[in-house]
């Protein structure tokens, strides 16, 4: 961790750190493939506003069978992107869900196609404020329009009819992924077999909109954002004070009061007067800052943090308990017992939800004190029922 302080109290890196960690036009495409909405009219959002040339980037596993029965849409969380997993063939880097997604894993690839979506006005390839605005010739920047999970989910089922993805054997996904996976099953019912949704919740609620809401101003408040007009900034000055301080208020509610005592307590290094950064859980949060400033984009995170406080199942369709009495599948849900940002509560609702629907489900209590991360980082406590989950929808699909 040598490299995080360079004398600055903020534990930043020096000045050679790019404005932005997202992905450019430019940039090498690895294992993307691309696909355009709605070219010749334009993609419509829930707001209104039209996005001309929009496309989504994301990639695929395995392979879909012939009567097209096999396919798992993964969806990433807040920061993830469209990257899971490793494609051994082509020697390409892990990915956010290595363990759980491949041949032989708990999401076999083998047996199953696995596509993954980067989400609209994220910063992994598809539309969002680093793409090229066709109006203007530049970038959005901060005038990309705000998105919705339900928008997510619309150019999703685009992209399941240009692969031919008639429904979904099953939707999977945790937190923010969790809540495009709910919004598929009350959107298109006919189209989803079954759901998994990990430490995720039907509407978010009023401290979790909170907890987005000073994250943001968190970015904000950095005078190197300049309104989110920062893409030409010298190398070095981009917002990272700002999206270090953001990332540090999240990773305090992802985690547990349990689990820093645990790891951290109040150890520390250095001159506890002098060094800001001298406790240990200090250097911690420095250090999940630098990796988040080196990987993400701070307009991205602005509209995918807000467009999280946005979801709401229930929102023009009666409330939430109308609108999961849509659903016409079987529920695996999950829930963290140390997790207080999406406390169990709100994953029963949705199991009370589907079983009000005359579906069937099974929740799983994650026992760990690693908070909202719970789900990631105890995932041996899920994945084998994830693995037994999946059999049995594939095998009630196929009418086995």
């Amino acid at each position: 961790m040598s490299d995080l302080t360079n004398n600055d109290p903020t534990g930043l890196p020096g000045p050679g750190l790019a404005v932005t960690g997202g992905w450019f036009d430019d940039d090498p495409v690895a294992d993307r493939k691309f696909f355009e909405l709605c070219p010749k009219r334009g993609f419509m959002l829930e707001s209104g506003t039209v996005l001309m040339g929009a496309r989504l980037a994301f990639e695929t596993y395995g392979r879909l069978n012939e009567d097209k029965s096999n396919a798992v849409l993964v969806h990433h969380a807040l920061t993830g992107d469209m990257h899971p997993a490793s494609h051994p063939a082509r020697r390409s880097e892990p990915g956010w869900w290595e363990r759980v997604v491949g041949p032989g894993r708990t999401i076999d690839t083998a047996n199953v196609f696995v596509v993954c979506v980067n989400v609209l006005g994220g910063c992994g390839g598809s539309t969002g404020p680093l793409s090229v605005n066709p109006a203007t010739g530049t970038w959005y920047g901060p005038t990309f329009p705000q998105v919705s999970i339900r928008d997510q989910v619309r150019a999703q089922a685009q992209l399941a009819d240009h692969l031919g993805v008639g429904s979904w054997l099953s939707c999977v996904g945790g937190s923010m992924g969790a809540m495009q996976s709910i919004e598929w099953a009350v959107t298109y019912p006919d189209r989803v077999c079954s759901v998994v949704a990990i430490a995720s919740t039907a509407a978010a609620t009023a401290q979790q909109i909170g907890w987005s809401y000073a994250g943001r101003l968190a970015v904000r408040s950095d005078t190197n954002f300049n309104d989110g007009w920062y893409y030409e900034n010298a190398p070095g000055q981009g917002p990272h004070r700002g999206m270090v301080a953001a990332r540090a208020l999240a990773m305090v509610h992802y985690r547990s009061d349990d689990e820093f005592n645990r790891r951290f307590g109040r150890t520390s290094r250095g001159d506890l007067v002098r060094d800001e950064s001298a406790f240990d859980i200090e250097n911690y949060l420095n250090y999940q800052g630098l990796k988040f400033v080196k990987r993400f984009d701070a307009n991205s995170y602005l509209v995918l943090n807000r467009m999280m406080d946005l979801h709401d199942v229930g929102r023009g369709r009666g409330g939430v308990a109308k609108a999961l009495a849509r659903v016409r599948c079987p529920l695996l849900s999950a829930s963290v017992t140390s997790d207080f940002l999406y406390p169990e509560y709100q994953q029963l609702e949705l199991v009370d939800g589907f079983e009000a629907a005359g579906q069937w489900s099974q929740h799983v209590r994650i026992i760990a004190d690693t908070g909202h991360d719970g789900f990631l980082t105890h995932g041996d406590q899920i994945e084998p029922h994830i693995h037994a989950f999946l059999d049995k929808v594939s095998c009630d699909y196929q009418g086995d």
